[in-house]
């Protein structure tokens, strides 16, 4: 064992990692899908060139660190490293996060993730080069159409990778102009084989930026995740009747688009209500089309998207329930009818304490201060964490944007965040000062 007077497991991979390292792999991805404007913005949906340019360059970096790289069939990529110490036949401790982002997202949401990462085993990796060993695999991931702008309603990789969706049902998926995942990831050069299953791994941690204020307000570097927000995805379509919009008296008209003005008033009542004074319920309706479009044509159907957020699983159904409640009154007050179908369900999940502590006991020991924060954002670990240990931290978001090229985080909380990750993965494989 080390002396009292040498630094620790943690402090040892922790003086490791390199953030010049760290950014120039951020930034770089950041190039791929770069949006003109202000800011840092970048679009790479799923399989599109930007996404492959982002996956050949991960490949890339991954190889040069001597990971063995694989691809599955959905287009999860992982690159797996074995410490010449470690059991090669041990459940690997993984980390990463995604490289889809939304259309003119920021280039911190999902990179940093699979980036810091990276920098975790590379600094892991010198820590062997004086003296450390390891007794378990580590495995680095980037997971598919986390996001969810292209083929699905998000986490798809990370639902893949849990057995929650197949990977037939997933290749079958398309995009709005119908190309198929399957084609797309065969266009891209990045259709693998088989499926990853995220059983196998022994612990799971995900560092992400916040998207919100909480660290910031409180001046905290770093935030522990202790439980993410369930989530319900719904459609409801409206049908009314397409009349010409001269001729129709307004006590005759069965408008979807009126109708539909009524559900999004009723979305903010009711997550407003499910909330309460201190809740963290949300809900939000974020796509609306209408048909058929014209100026002077009353609108004859609608479709609406909802997002609807809560901490508790409970919530996620009241919220449903009054949507569902809001359409029946709509429907007893309009002339029009409604359906809702519920898309994508993502239940909320907390964070184990395990993994929890660990990530704590590392920043403790770097003298990184940390506070408990919830996620209200979807992240993959909640897929994660229906079939093994999982932890989550955040760093500051700079006036908590996210989602948008305004996104940013001071490269020196991505260091302190990727310290106390690279120094809870060395723990979690087992790290053994020599």
């Amino acid at each position: 064992m080390m002396s009292s007077t040498e630094p620790s497991l943690v402090e040892c991979v922790g003086t490791h990692v390199d953030v010049d390292r760290l950014s120039r792999d951020v930034e770089r991805t950041g190039t791929f899908g770069a949006v003109d404007g202000e800011g840092h913005g970048r679009t790479a949906l799923t399989a599109d060139d930007a996404n492959a340019a982002a996956r050949e360059y991960l490949v890339d970096r991954l190889e040069a660190a001597d990971c063995s790289v694989r691809i599955d069939a959905v287009g999860n990529v992982v690159g797996r490293w074995v410490p010449p110490s470690a059991d090669p036949e041990a459940a690997a401790v993984a980390s990463g996060s995604h490289l889809d982002s939304v259309v003119q997202g920021g280039i911190f949401d999902g990179p940093l993730g699979v980036y810091a990462a990276l920098e975790g085993v590379r600094a892991m990796q010198d820590a062997v080069d004086e003296g450390v060993s390891f007794e378990r695999p580590l495995e680095v991931v980037s997971f598919t159409e986390e996001e969810g702008h292209r083929f699905s309603d998000g986490l798809l990789g990370s639902s893949v990778a849990v057995g929650h969706t197949s990977v037939a049902e997933a290749l079958a998926l398309t995009d709005a102009d119908g190309v198929s995942l399957e084609d797309a990831l065969e266009e891209a050069g990045f259709r693998g084989e088989g499926r990853f299953d995220a059983a196998e791994w022994n612990d799971w941690l995900e560092l992400h930026v916040e998207q919100g204020r909480t660290l910031e307000r409180a001046g905290m570097p770093v935030g522990i995740v202790t439980s993410i927000a369930g989530t319900a995805r719904c459609r409801v379509d409206i049908e009314g009747e397409a009349n010409h919009a001269g001729t129709t008296a307004m006590d005759e008209r069965a408008d979807a688009l009126v109708a539909a003005a009524d559900v999004v008033r009723a979305v903010e009542r009711v997550a407003t209500d499910v909330a309460g004074p201190n809740g963290r319920a949300v809900g939000t309706v974020g796509c609306l089309d209408i048909d058929p479009g014209a100026v002077n044509v009353v609108p004859g159907r609608s479709m609406l998207k909802l997002d609807l957020r809560d901490p508790d699983a409970d919530g996620v159904e009241r919220l449903v329930d009054g949507v569902e409640t809001a359409l029946e009154r709509v429907e007893s007050e309009r002339p029009v009818t409604t359906t809702l179908e519920r898309t994508h369900d993502a239940p909320p999940i907390p964070m184990q304490d395990g993994c929890r502590s660990v990530i704590a006991d590392a920043a403790d020991v770097l003298d990184v201060e940390t506070m408990p924060v919830h996620s209200g954002a979807g992240h993959d670990t909640m897929r994660v964490g229906t079939c093994t240990d999982v932890g989550m931290l955040f760093v500051p978001s700079r006036d908590g944007v996210s989602h948008s090229p305004r996104e940013w985080t001071d490269w020196a909380d991505c260091a302190r965040g990727t310290r106390v990750l690279a120094g809870g993965l060395a723990t979690l494989a087992g790290g053994i000062d020599q």
